[in-house]
């Protein structure tokens, strides 16, 4: 296993300096007008200690759980931290390639890591899963593979003496969530949800865990008092209301027709994409000095050889706007690679 891969470099790290950002994968025009208004009245209450009360019954609303079976975090990455502080795991395994927190928060816990590294289309292998595995970590949607996983091959790897943690961060980019676990209950089952990505909430922090109430009152030991700010509870109460998940479907909706458009015309320009992209962002394989020549440019895209299974040649790039893409594919077109 590789060791020296820095599992704590995320796309942030990529921008700034006037680039044009195709490396953090947060949804361009975010928060929407509506929510930015709520939170900003959310500010006139701050003296009080955060009710979780109300978001968490939204929550267990949109997924048709009980509120038991609700954690809500200060985004995903808590989640990751939560499971690797609560849970003492004899053969932890990490699905890769993926987002890297699971692994790094197991890691930082002091849990051993195996990694079962995913090749060819990156489409999942029960097999790569070793049978013993008594904690299994997996994306759906893959970050940074963009490739959706069958809901039914993800429930075959749950068994007796094994927890499967999902990372559904980017669920909400497929119209309908058709592979969501979300609704799933039932032991051995977690599923990680994040609203910081359709909504624009990276800098507030909003998410949260489902799983069966004895894991989730575990996990809730293990979490910090008043851990989700009031602004936080807020908008994960408002992002879960039925017109927000409308809202959300329609975005996805589009999103779907400009990722198909622009892997399309990234692959006729030479790039290898990763088919049936279902995600905010397209893994994209070319020259290994393509991410320095476009920064050269004014565009930064995400490095990919961070990613347990990925190399130098790999990158991840967001999905924007028709208009945004295209000032890449115009680069591209005067790049000699």
């Amino acid at each position: 296993m590789d060791t020296d891969i820095d599992l704590g470099h995320h796309g942030d790290a990529e921008v700034g300096g006037g680039l044009v950002d195709f490396a953090v994968n947060v949804r361009g025009g975010t928060p929407p007008a509506w929510l930015a208004e709520r939170l900003r009245r959310s500010v006139d209450d701050l003296a009080a200690y955060p009710r979780p009360g109300p978001a968490r019954a939204a929550v267990a609303r949109r997924h048709g759980r009980p509120d038991d079976e609700v954690l809500l975090t200060a985004g995903a990455a808590e989640a990751f931290v939560l499971l690797a502080r609560a849970l003492a795991p004899r053969r932890a395994v990490v699905v890769h390639p993926q987002f890297t927190e699971p692994e790094a928060a197991l890691r930082a816990a002091g849990h051993p890591v195996e990694r079962a590294v995913l090749g060819g289309g990156f489409t999942l292998d029960p097999a790569a899963v070793p049978a013993d595995a008594d904690l299994v970590m997996i994306g759906n949607p893959t970050n940074p593979t963009s490739v959706l996983h069958p809901a039914a091959g993800v429930l075959g790897l749950v068994r007796p003496g094994r927890l499967v943690v999902v990372d559904e961060a980017f669920m909400d980019c497929v119209p309908g969530e058709s592979e969501s676990l979300a609704s799933h209950g039932g032991p051995g089952l977690a599923i990680v949800r994040s609203l910081t990505k359709t909504w624009g909430l990276a800098g507030l922090r909003a998410g949260y865990v489902l799983a069966e109430a004895a894991l989730v009152a575990e996990l809730a030991r293990a979490q910090p008092l008043w851990a989700v700010s009031a602004p936080a509870l807020v908008a994960i109460e408002a992002c879960c209301s039925p017109e927000a998940v409308t809202e959300a479907g329609t975005w996805a909706a589009g999103l779907g027709a400009e990722r198909e458009r622009f892997a399309t015309a990234l692959g006729a320009r030479g790039l290898h994409v990763v088919p049936g992209a279902r995600a905010s962002f397209l893994c994209v394989r070319g020259p290994g000095e393509l991410r320095a020549l476009l920064r050269e440019r004014g565009h930064a895209v995400r490095r990919g050889d961070t990613f347990p299974g990925l190399g130098p040649e790999w990158l991840r790039i967001a999905v924007r706007d028709a208009r945004t893409n295209d000032t890449l594919l115009e680069v591209l077109d005067d790049l000699d690679f």
